[in-house]
């Protein structure tokens, strides 16, 4: 126990404090750097005196100066997180959870490995000498009144800094379609600042499109019709602004590519993700301020909301300027690392995470996933020391630096990718897990969906007695998949470990029905607000989160062959293949086919019946065959990584969830200009590729290059030797 609570009290000196962390610019010699203010919450629930403390044995002795140093690390999560763990404790420990492996006897629970990771990373904060300000413009272009920002340390990291000057235009959510709904309006975005939601899309999205745009900047309010209404609904005040990093992709955006370990100097290269143009959150009376001066067409009746007393107008309006002068500082941050040694397969590992930073209190944000996390840690500990064997080794992860965008996870996997692309099984994300307690999400790999069915089948419901989840969603949707399954987005922790690393990853979570959790990355996102969201259900719906994890680590870990349906991705396939057969006839026209793609489909459809084949015939009890098969099916998800661009331009190189030219969705948006050039910019700003001149052989023929070997390669992969390649390609 000692080991793995003072690695965590040392990661409260490396880095922002986990859980209730409001990142501040300090002044002085520290300029730039964060500083930790603790708010004081109301104490919901109080840990017991009685906490069962966990014994951890590691390769140092325990008085030792490393081990001691290694030890001040996992328990400021431990304290930070305190009434969630109470939580917890109640709801892991039950029943037959985790197939009765979980009873504590004793004290005497291990982990073999505890260590931690320090990385030196460029973030930005609010410049507390020089605030962020917002003021009208008068029509000879002098500044006018200032418009009052109510939270200096509300702010958009990787923010362009400067100034913005422009006429205002409503832009809805700020999508690609919204701002060519704009033009088709006659209300033209470039130049102008836009005013968009909160929603649907992330901030990084919003502002890239209104870049890809022409505009100016970018204000981001949260509009009253998105979030829970009524008496009884504890609902977001009409004073707070919304934190939200902007950077379009992940990890330390002045490093690309590179991990940031020991301050390593780099070459003077910034993401491409980063954006030019300069943005803010800002409260809804503010909007409400803003959209009352708009002129210009109605907005139609979707993009109403519930601010003005009038229709929301597209404007423009009159003229504002804004001025953002956030300051970048380089920032240690630090991941907190225990893992339990696999029996059969110690170097393939199943990795579960949280991230421990947040920005506010970080209730759903942060404290509730890092809560769960250490019971798991806990429970697996005391399995081991009853007897249980994992297969392969559980790697348990405490994530810094997320709330800028997975910036801890993603210089990990930076500084360990040709490693970890061999040996990591899954990843399993504990980030926002409980929103709420009306449905249950899973953002995962395809490979994934199977195992997810099945284990849905054998947690109970939180909502219905008797009922498992599977039940559940199969009560209102027969297609239970297309009620509970989405691809991964870009703003998911878990993001870059498929799209980047090629590691089937899930994230999950419990939302409310139609609403989404209004204090999320605020400073309300407190213990009693989420439990007042879900009407005191917190423990019902944080047991049936610990139960679901739990299960996956179970399976993964400890399935004699992996429960990876490697399968499933010549179904996605066939879904895309059947978008591009829309337009056969447009590309037979002009001497083009995608018969390559299909024939390389097939390809890989042939290659995954013949391994299951394989599989089933073979003999169950033979430890070679076993683990040959499981390192063929656990590299299917590396095998869609396209080897044929560079990850330091592309570093998102995963064909269907990836950004940029080489992936399905980029050729599909291309080949649609072959209907309707004015969606051109739509198209490219969607895909993440610059817009061009309209349909292009050339580009095409690049394309179908570039998706149909990336597939061919994984059909190859998967059948194994290559004596046992059969294709007609």
């Amino acid at each position: 126990m000692e080991r793995l609570w003072g690695l965590l009290q040392g990661a409260k000196r490396l880095s922002p404090r986990p859980s209730q962390t409001i990142y501040k610019h300090v002044e002085g010699t520290q300029q730039g750097c964060p500083e930790e203010e603790e708010e004081e919450e109301e104490e919901v629930a109080k840990p017991p005196g009685h906490f069962c403390p966990m014994e951890l044995r590691g390769p140092e002795p325990l008085g030792s100066h490393a081990g001691r140093q290694n030890l001040e690390l996992w328990a400021a999560a431990g304290r930070r997180a305190a009434p969630y763990l109470v939580l917890t404790a109640l709801l892991i420990f039950t029943g037959a959870f985790l197939l009765g492996y979980v009873a504590f006897r004793g004290s005497c629970q291990k982990l073999d490995h505890v260590w931690t990771d320090t990385h030196y990373v460029g973030l930005q904060y609010p410049d507390r000498t020089h605030p962020n300000t917002l003021h009208w413009v008068d029509a000879a272009g002098r500044l006018g009144e200032q418009l009052p920002l109510e939270d200096p340390d509300v702010y958009c990291p990787y923010s362009a800094t400067g100034n913005a000057t422009g006429e205002l235009v409503y832009a809805h959510y700020g999508r690609p379609e919204d701002l060519q709904h704009l033009r088709t309006r006659g209300v033209e975005p470039a130049g102008r600042l836009l005013l968009v939601r909160l929603g649907v899309i992330s901030f990084a999205q919003k502002v890239a499109s209104a870049q890809d745009f022409g505009a100016g900047g970018v204000l981001i309010y949260p509009d009253p019709a998105d979030f829970p209404q009524g008496p009884h609904k504890p609902g977001l005040s009409s004073n707070r602004a919304v934190y939200g990093h902007v950077h379009l992709g992940t990890g330390d955006p002045y490093t690309p590519g590179f991990p940031s370990f020991n301050q390593t100097q780099f070459p003077p290269v910034q993401s491409s993700g980063l954006p030019s143009i300069p943005a803010q959150p800002i409260s809804a009376d503010i909007a409400f301020l803003l959209l009352r001066k708009l002129a210009g067409p109605v907005a139609p009746q979707e993009w109403q909301g519930q601010l003005s007393g009038s229709p929301y107008r597209l404007g423009p309006g009159p003229g504002l300027h804004l001025g953002v002068n956030n300051r970048r500082a380089s920032t240690p941050i630090s991941n907190i690392f225990g893992c339990i040694e696999g029996r059969s397969e110690p170097d393939h590992y199943v990795v579960i995470g949280a991230q421990r930073d947040a920005w506010g209190p970080g209730a759903a944000k942060s404290a509730v996933g890092t809560a769960i996390l250490l019971e798991l840690v806990r429970t697996f500990s005391s399995m081991v020391s009853n007897g249980f064997q994992p297969r392969r080794s559980l790697l348990f992860i405490s994530w810094d630096g997320g709330d800028f965008g997975s910036v801890g996870s993603t210089e990990w996997l930076e500084g360990y990718i040709s490693l970890l692309h061999l040996k990591a099984v899954v990843y399993v994300s504990l980030d926002n897990a409980v929103l709420g307690d009306d449905k249950f999400h899973a953002k995962t790999s395809p490979l994934l969906i199977s195992l997810i069915e099945n284990i849905l089948k054998q947690v109970e419901s939180p909502n219905h007695s008797g009922q498992t989840l599977y039940e559940q969603v199969a009560f209102s949707n027969h297609s239970w998949d297309a009620e509970v399954i989405q691809p991964l987005p870009m703003d998911s922790s878990a993001y870059s470990f498929t799209a980047f690393a090629g590691v089937p990853a899930i994230e999950f979570s419990f939302v409310e029905d139609g609403q989404v959790y209004p204090f999320l990355n605020t400073k309300d996102d407190t213990y009693e607000n989420l439990h007042k969201v879900l009407r005191g259900r917190l423990p019902a719906v944080a047991q049936a989160v610990a139960q679901f994890a739990g299960q996956l680590l179970i399976r993964l870990s400890h399935d004699h062959l992996l429960p990876l349906d490697f399968g499933r991705y010549g179904d996605v396939v066939l879904r895309h293949i059947g978008s591009l057969n829309e337009f056969s006839g447009d590309l037979k026209a002009r001497g083009l086919t995608l018969q390559w793609v299909y024939s390389a489909r097939g390809d890989y459809i042939r290659a995954a019946e013949k391994l299951r084949k394989e599989i089933y015939s073979s003999e169950e009890s033979d430890e070679r065959l076993t683990r040959m098969y499981n390192v063929r099916i656990m590299r299917v998800e590396y095998y869609f990584l396209s080897q044929y661009v560079s990850p330091a331009d592309s570093p998102f190189r995963h064909i269907f969830l990836g950004r940029g030219d080489h992936t399905l969705g980029a050729l599909l948006n291309h080949v649609r200009l072959l209907r309707s050039s004015s969606s051109e910019t739509l198209g490219a700003a969607i895909s993440g590729v610059a817009p061009g001149l309209g349909f292009q052989e050339s580009r095409f023929r690049r394309q179908l290059a570039l998706l149909t070997w990336t597939l061919q390669g994984a059909a190859n992969a998967l059948s194994g030797d290559v004596w046992n390649i059969d294709n007609n390609f």
